[in-house]
């Protein structure tokens, strides 16, 4: 028997695509920003909190360290969890009601299994892959018990992103924020307690961030089980759909691989300025935890064209869903240019809350400005990326970003940075890798043009 829709679904195949672009990307956007104040907030309570100045600079640098590895890991399954989105909104639009049931049991398990394996397996590989990044001695200790408490809580962490990614299938955005939000709270108040109160450092927040983020997938979980419409969870049907599994991995694989891509290539440049010392170390993690927003505004509208052109390409709606493209571009960029003012206006002050050392917020400086110029690239690569995964195209998008974002960053780190190893000139990777990027994603969509007139979803027969 088919259900209601749900009261905070929203109807993308007909209205002002406008409209339904910003009620799907700006509560993707806070989403995203509370996410990163996850870490954000383990940066600033240790950076502040933490009693002696050396061992405070000393955990902060700890916890940056680690942002490139968690992210690999985490993107990795996010991408994989487009796959999710994307294949439930093209079943939405299509109506098929059953596949929809089969995609989001085959999701759940696959990030509840999937959060194990690398939950599991990661702790073996800790010490190699920070070893690797050149972490100093000094910080290594912190680096590699934070890293494993994180990886503890993989099942939990990627069970909240998959859950997200079903609601984001039907147009829901704002039931993850409200539930993030909650959590976000959680997360700085078990912060202070474990490191004011109970004195303790990065362990204390890592433990912070693994319970906030249980507690987040626990309500999600909690509320498709009890939901309305086709977009529901029975325990008794949580299985492994082969058909399903196969689908949302030819969608989702390519595009956590190029989730993996930034993270790899980012590892890279961890390691470049690792080599550097503390100083521009904790730097470039207090500045990494401002640069991500105006990053969550452009990833959330791809995101969001995503989802739209999923719907829309399974009706059929073909002329929907470039309109989605140009207007997702355009209001993505007005957004990116507002909030990139405000952080060149406000970046030294923001960056003093998460250490007041005049050398840690000059350094800061110096990436946020790099970051920023590189995110105008950022937006052409994330939106036209979206539009191309909308219809299950997301090979070309991955290739693109495996070849000019991850192999022009390893070749400038090892070709170019020794030539002049100063953080103004790792920095500079960062516009010229995205460029090449932006430019060459652009020719993609250009050449499969004529393929996307003709796209028809195939369901299973």
């Amino acid at each position: 028997m088919k259900r209601g829709k749900a009261r905070h679904e929203l109807d993308l195949l007909h209205g002002r695509i406008g409209n339904k672009l910003l009620l799907l990307a700006l509560p993707l956007a806070a989403t995203a920003m509370l996410q990163q104040l996850f870490n954000a907030a383990d940066v600033a309570v240790v950076g502040r909190f933490v009693q002696g100045e050396a061992l405070a600079k000393a955990a902060m640098a700890a916890v940056g360290s680690n942002s490139p590895i968690v992210n690999l890991l985490v993107n990795f399954f996010v991408g994989i969890s487009l796959g999710t989105n994307v294949l439930i909104a093209q079943y939405i639009g299509l109506g098929d009601h059953e596949d929809i049931r089969r995609a989001i049991h085959t999701s759940v398990v696959l990030a509840l299994l999937g959060g194990l394996v690398i939950g599991l397996g990661g702790q073996l590989l800790v010490l190699p892959l920070l070893s690797a990044m050149d972490v100093p001695e000094e910080v290594l200790p912190m680096s590699a018990l934070y890293l494993r408490i994180y990886l503890v809580g993989m099942p939990v962490i990627l069970l909240y992103n998959f859950e997200a990614a079903i609601f984001r299938s039907s147009g829901d955005t704002r039931t993850p924020l409200l539930v993030l939000t909650a959590s976000g709270l959680l997360n700085v108040a078990l912060n202070l307690f474990f490191v004011l109160g109970l004195k303790r450092t990065v362990d204390g927040v890592a433990v912070a961030t693994v319970a906030s983020n249980a507690a987040s997938a626990a309500v999600l979980f909690g509320l498709l089980c009890r939901g309305k419409g086709d977009v529901h969870i029975e325990l008794r049907r949580l299985r492994v759909d082969r058909d399903s599994l196969g689908r949302v991995l030819r969608i989702g694989l390519p595009a956590g691989v190029q989730g993996m891509v930034f993270s790899l290539s980012n590892i890279c440049v961890q390691s470049a300025i690792n080599s550097l010392d503390t100083v521009v170390m904790a730097g470039s993690s207090a500045a990494y935890n401002l640069e991500v927003f105006t990053y969550s505004i452009i990833n959330s509208f791809g995101q969001a064209c995503t989802t739209i052109v999923g719907q829309n390409c399974g009706a059929g709606q073909i002329d929907r869903c470039r309109r989605t493209l140009w207007v997702s571009l355009a209001y993505s960029a007005a957004l990116f240019a507002v909030t990139a003012l405000v952080l060149l206006t406000l970046g030294p002050w923001l960056l003093s809350l998460f250490n007041g050392d005049p050398e840690v917020v000059s350094m800061g400086m110096v990436r946020l400005r790099s970051i920023l110029f590189a995110h105008i690239f950022s937006l052409f690569v994330e939106v036209l990326s979206g539009y191309l995964r909308g219809f299950g195209m997301s090979a070309a998008p991955a290739l693109c970003s495996l070849l000019f974002i991850c192999g022009t960053r390893i070749l400038w780190v090892y070709l170019v940075f020794p030539l002049n190893p100063s953080f103004a000139r790792i920095m500079a990777v960062y516009p010229v890798s995205l460029g090449l990027t932006a430019c060459v994603i652009s020719a993609c969509c250009f050449a499969m043009r004529k393929r996307i007139e003709h796209y028809t979803v195939h369901v299973r027969g």
